[in-house]
């Protein structure tokens, strides 16, 4: 059984369509991205599997049954917007946020002093909240997310306001949860730190779903095989090859486009024998490439 299970769900504000039918399911040990540019969707779908919006239509089941307070304790949360208290010191903010997952003061206090530890900010915690820039901040509130040991993590837009150093530092801690069998739901419009973490993903655009799925299988589908070739000689007859989909030739260079990746070896054959290869690489397309291609297609 899935932890989340997503059924045919729509939201709607006024006459503006939020999310539109959109289906989908989560299990543990994965990680699943819902992917587009702000505005696409993503946080109100968020909002109501938190509960926080009630969908127009469908169903939304947690771990086998409708959201409960008693579900919330198994779930962790960040949400887009940061909800710290700016006033209060950040060790007791976050005790504060343990205890309301059941935790008890020490414990809380315990877990929160070993998680500033481990994201470098044991030196700030007794210092208020609005002393620490947003970056800190929002690795504040990461730790709030992840105190009481949910079983399902929920992240919106959890790398706004880090460094690279600090982004990569949150994906590892991702990945550690991910391989101990949680399940975690990250939203963001960074398609290229998505693809470096995520199993499944879930595109949308304009509250429309694009693409859903196992992330090498709609690679596989829906992207393209770029061909990168170092030469010498004349390669302009390359234009005319039946399996060029796209070609763009340069004097010692050219970048190829082929209808399918499956001729990859047959064009390499027949340019080896009329050219003179110095290097040759093939690369798959990216998921912003997918998502711009798709999403104007289904939106044009």
């Amino acid at each position: 059984m899935p932890l989340l299970k997503v059924e045919h769900v729509s939201k709607s504000f006024n006459d503006h369509i939020a999310v539109d039918d959109i289906s989908f399911t989560l299990d543990a040990g994965v990680v699943y991205g819902i992917l587009g540019p702000n505005g696409a969707g993503k946080s109100t779908t968020i909002r109501m599997i938190m509960n926080i919006l009630v969908p127009d239509k469908g169903r939304i089941n947690l771990f086998g049954a409708s959201m409960n307070e008693d579900l919330k304790n198994r779930i962790g949360y960040l949400p887009e917007e940061r909800g710290l208290y700016p006033k209060m010191k950040v060790a007791d903010v976050l005790t504060f946020l343990g205890e309301l997952h059941n935790l008890t003061p020490a414990d809380a206090r315990q877990r929160a002093m070993r998680w500033l530890e481990r994201l470098d900010l044991a030196g700030h915690a007794h210092q208020k909240v609005d002393t620490l820039s947003k970056g800190m901040q929002q690795k504040v509130q990461i730790i709030g997310s992840l105190l009481h040991d949910p079983s399902l993590l929920i992240l919106d837009e959890p790398f706004s306001g880090l460094d690279p150093v600090n982004t990569n530092l949150i994906k590892d801690i991702m990945l550690e949860l991910k391989n101990e069998g949680r399940a975690i739901m990250l939203s963001t419009h960074m398609m290229e730190t998505a693809e470096k973490l995520c199993d499944r993903i879930l595109m949308i655009n304009h509250g429309h779903l694009v693409l859903e799925g196992p992330l090498d299988k709609l690679q596989q589908r829906y992207g393209s095989q770029s061909l990168q070739v170092e030469y010498n000689g004349d390669a302009a007859f390359v234009r005319e090859l039946p399996m060029i989909q796209k070609a763009d030739i340069y004097a010692n260079y050219m970048e190829i486009r082929l209808k399918d990746a499956a001729m990859r070896k047959e064009f390499l054959k027949i340019i080896a024998d009329k050219l003179d290869i110095i290097s040759f690489k093939s690369q798959k397309s990216s998921l912003n490439e997918i998502f711009i291609r798709e999403a104007g297609e289904t939106h044009a």
